[in-house]
C-alpha cells in the first residue's frame, strides 16, 4: 500500500500540471526546498567561514559570472523563449520548436563562452573595477574564485534551458527538483571539499551543482521528445520573434544586475568590507526566501494563463487581480514576522559559533530594512509578467531602470554623505522596489484599460488591518516571553520563543482575514480542509483552470 501511494503521488507531481493552483503548489514545493538547502549552504558557510572577510569575497565573486548569465541567457528565457516556444507546439510544430529552441542553447553556449573567456583572462581586472575597496589579497582570491564559478554558470545556462523547456510542456516538479539539487551539490562540495580547498570548495561546489542540475532533467527532457537540432542562423523560424521580445527584458536584468555589482562596489568602501558583504548578503537571502516562495511561484503559474488571455482584457485582469490579491495576503504576514522576529530568526538560521553576536544584530537590523519592502519585491514578478503577457517588454525596462538609478543614487548618498553603514543600502533597496513596484501599476492599470480598484482597495485594507494586529501578536510574546520564562541562550528554548510568537501572530492573521470575509483566507481555508484529499485538489476543477475562480 505504501508502495502504491508513493507511485501514484510521484506520479501526479511528474504529470503536466494545467491549472494555476497545481502549478503554484507544484513550484512552491520545490521552491521549499531549494530554499531550505540554500539556507543549509549558508549555514554550512558562516559555520565554517564565520562573517568574515573571506566569505564576503567568495559572495562578491559570484557576481560577475551571473551577471554574464542574466544578460545572456535569463532574459531570453523569463520573457520571450517559453511563448514563442510553446505557441509552436501548441500549433504543432515541433520540429521547429526543436529547431528554434537548440538554435538559442547553440548560440547562448558560445556567446556565453566566448565573454567568459575575457573575464577568465583579465578577472583580476574586473575585480579591481566592481570592488576598488577590496585589499590586493582579496581581490586576487575573488579573481580565482571567480575563474572557478564560470565553469559552473556555462553548465547552469544548459540546466536552464531544459528547465524552459519543461515548463513550456507544463511541467513544473522536475525543473523545481532540479533547481533544488543545485543547492545540494554546493553543499557537498562544502561538507567534503572544504577541509582541503578552504572557501574554494564553495565555488567547486558551484560546479558540482550546476552538473547535477543537468544531469536529473535529462529524463524527463528524453521523454517529452525533445530532441537537439543544432543551427546557428537568425533564419531559423521564431529565432528574430525571440530576439525582439528578448531584447527589453534582456537590458532591464542588466541594469538590475548593474545595480547589484554597484551595490558590491558601495560595500567595498566600508570598514571590514567583506564582512558587511556577507550581512548584506546574508539579510537579502532571508529577505527574499518568502519573495521566491510566493513571488516567483504564483507569478510563474500565472504567466501562461495571463498570455492566453492577452486578447481577452476582462479576462486577464481578474486573473492577475486575483493572483495579486493571493501574492499579498501570504506575502504580508511573512513580512510582519521577519521585521519583529528578525533577531531570533537570525539566530536560529545562521546561529554558528563563528557568526558573532554583533554580526547576528546587525543582520537582523538590515533584514528588517529588507523586510519593509518584501511585498514590491514579490508583486515585481507578477506585475512584470502581466507587461509580458500582452508582449509589452519596454515598459518594465525603462520604470526598472529609472528606479534601480535612484536606489543607487540613494544608497552611495548615505554611504559617501552620510557615512551610515551598511543597512543605509536596505533602505535603499526598499525605497526603490516600493516606487518600482506603484509606477509599474500605473502603467499596467493604464495598459489594459484600468483594474477595478474599489474591490482591490477594500481587500488590501482588509488584509493591511490583519497584518498590523498579526504584528502586534508577534511583538508581545516575544517581550513576555524572553527571558522572563525562556532562557533564549539555549536553541530548544529560542525555538520554543520563536514557535509561539509565529503560532499566536499566524493564527490571529488567519482569523481576522476569515472574520474579514477575504475571499483568500476563505479559499486556502478550504484547501487546508481537503488536504486529505490533495490529489484532487492537484488535479484542479474545470472552475480553477482559468485562475479567476475557486468554489468550496
Amino acid at each position: 500500500m505504501p508502495k502504491d501511494f508513493l507511485k501514484r503521488s510521484l506520479g501526479l507531481l511528474l504529470r503536466q500540471q494545467n491549472n494555476i493552483i497545481s502549478a503554484a503548489f507544484v513550484i512552491m514545493a520545490t521552491i521549499v526546498l531549494s530554499q531550505v538547502l540554500g539556507l543549509v549552504r549558508q549555514r554550512l558557510l558562516v559555520g565554517i567561514f564565520g562573517a568574515s572577510n573571506t566569505l564576503g569575497v567568495y559572495l562578491a565573486s559570484t557576481r560577475m559570472p551571473d551577471f554574464l548569465f542574466q544578460i545572456i541567457i535569463a532574459g531570453a528565457l523569463s520573457s520571450a523563449f517559453i511563448p514563442v516556444f510553446s505557441e509552436y507546439l501548441g500549433k504543432g510544430k515541433n520540429e521547429d520548436a526543436y529547431r528554434l529552441g537548440s538554435t538559442l542553447l547553440l548560440a547562448a553556449l558560445v556567446i556565453f563562452t566566448v565573454f567568459s573567456f575575457f573575464l577568465f583572462v583579465f578577472a583580476n581586472d574586473f575585480s579591481k573595477l566592481i570592488a576598488p575597496g577590496f585589499s590586493p589579497s582579496q581581490i586576487n582570491l575573488m579573481a580565482n574564485l571567480t575563474r572557478v564559478i564560470i565553469f559552473g554558470e556555462i553548465l547552469f545556462i544548459l540546466g536552464s534551458f531544459l528547465s524552459a523547456v519543461l515548463q513550456s510542456y507544463n511541467h513544473f516538479f522536475i525543473p523545481g527538483i532540479a533547481s533544488a539539487t543545485f543547492n545540494l551539490g554546493i553543499i557537498i562540495g562544502i561538507i567534503v571539499l572544504s577541509p582541503f580547498l578552504g572557501i574554494f570548495s564553495a565555488a567547486w561546489g558551484v560546479v558540482l551543482g550546476a552538473f547535477i542540475f543537468v544531469i536529473v532533467q535529462l529524463p524527463l527532457i528524453k521523454r517529452v521528445g525533445f530532441s537537439f537540432k543544432p543551427s546557428f542562423s537568425l533564419k531559423t523560424a521564431g529565432v528574430m520573434e525571440v530576439l525582439k521580445l528578448m531584447w527589453p527584458r534582456t537590458i532591464s536584468l542588466g541594469i538590475f544586475q548593474i545595480g547589484a555589482l554597484i551595490t558590491v562596489t558601495l560595500v567595498s568602501f566600508l570598514p571590514n568590507p567583506g564582512r558587511n558583504y556577507v550581512i548584506f548578503d546574508y539579510a537579502q537571502t532571508l529577505a527574499f526566501a518568502p519573495v521566491a516562495l510566493f513571488g516567483q511561484a504564483i507569478a510563474q503559474a500565472a504567466f501562461p494563463v495571463l498570455s492566453k488571455e492577452r486578447d481577452r482584457l476582462e479576462d486577464f485582469k481578474t486573473t492577475f487581480i486575483t493572483s495579486l490579491n493571493q501574492m499579498l495576503y501570504l506575502v504580508l504576514p511573512v513580512s510582519a514576522l521577519l521585521l519583529v522576529l528578525r533577531i531570533p530568526v537570525v539566530r536560529l538560521i545562521y546561529g554558528a559559533s563563528q557568526f558573532d553576536w554583533a554580526a547576528t544584530v546587525l543582520t537582523g537590523r538590515t533584514l528588517a530594512f529588507f523586510s519593509i519592502s518584501i511585498f514590491a519585491q514579490a508583486l515585481v514578478y507578477l506585475i512584470s509578467r502581466g507587461f509580458y503577457a500582452l508582449h509589452d517588454t519596454k515598459t518594465p525596462l525603462i520604470i526598472g531602470a529609472l528606479t534601480t538609478g535612484l536606489m543607487l543614487l540613494i544608497g552611495a548618498l548615505f554611504i559617501f554623505i552620510y557615512h551610515y553603514g551598511i543597512e543605509s543600502i536596505a533602505v535603499a533597496y526598499s525605497i526603490g522596489s516600493i516606487i518600482n513596484i506603484f509606477v509599474l501599476f500605473i502603467f499596467l492599470d493604464r495598459r489594459v484599460g484600468g483594474f477595478n480598484k474599489i474591490p482591490l482597495f477594500v481587500s488590501l485594507m482588509k488584509i493591511t488591518i490583519a497584518t498590523l494586529f498579526t504584528g502586534f501578536a508577534l511583538y508581545i510574546p516575544i517581550k513576555l516571553l524572553d527571558q522572563l520564562v525562556f532562557d533564549t541562550t539555549k536553541t530548544v528554548n529560542l525555538i520554543l520563543l520563536t514557535g509561539i510568537s509565529s503560532s499566536a501572530g499566524l493564527l490571529l492573521y488567519l482569523f481576522l482575514t476569515w472574520l474579514f470575509n477575504v475571499k483568500e483566507a476563505i479559499m486556502f481555508i478550504t484547501i487546508f480542509k481537503k488536504l486529505g484529499d490533495w490529489r484532487q485538489i492537484l488535479r484542479g476543477s474545470e472552475e480553477a483552470i482559468d485562475g479567476t475562480r475557486f468554489n468550496p
